[in-house]
């Protein structure tokens, strides 16, 4: 079994820069607090559905204070302890459980500064390996239409999917059954 909420391991991005990803502390939510004060209106909607203006000590209790059973969250950070710097997230939060189904929703963010270097691609591969180490059989994610970049990501992960139209949003479904054979 993988050591979720002690994980950390260095990818490199499209460009070339080193960076960290690992599991959510709870002593992140300064740091939070400013990669969110970094976001764009934009990327706060696709990511929240609305405007959100901040975050709420709530919202930073549920951001951090996770049991990595139910919810596994991963940061990608750049620089080293107090210049360390979050700048982008994912997670995974399991929605239902039964013998045919094991699945959790996907969400992520990304700072605009760092759009289109694989941010999400890497933290999708990540939260795979986990999730299939702890029996998930399938990921699901409400993403809106206008959304291309998020699709692409789920697109080129490997993994079956499936979408559906629900006004406005689009409900993906990816297998993370492992191919027999």
């Amino acid at each position: 079994m993988i050591d979720v909420a002690n994980y950390v391991q260095t990818e490199t991005l499209k460009n070339g820069m080193l960076v960290k990803i690992r599991s959510i502390r709870s002593d992140d939510k300064d740091k939070l607090i400013q990669a969110f004060d970094n976001l764009e209106p934009e990327s706060i909607y696709t990511r929240f559905f609305y405007q959100k203006k901040g975050l709420s000590d709530a919202d930073l209790k549920t951001a951090t204070e996770i049991d990595f059973e139910n919810v596994v969250a991963f940061v990608v950070t750049v620089g080293e302890k107090a210049n360390e710097t979050i700048i982008g997230g994912g997670r995974y939060i399991v929605l239902k459980r039964s013998e045919a189904l094991y699945s959790a929703e996907l969400a992520f963010t990304v700072e605009e500064d760092y759009h289109g270097q694989g941010i999400a691609s890497l933290i999708l591969k990540h939260l795979i390996h986990v999730a299939r180490d702890k029996g998930l059989t399938q990921f699901e994610a409400e993403v809106l239409s206008e959304n291309k970049a998020m699709l692409t990501v789920f697109s080129r992960s490997g993994l079956p999917m499936a979408i559906k139209s629900d006004a406005g949003s689009l409900h993906v479904t990816l297998s993370l059954k492992e191919a027999v054979g």
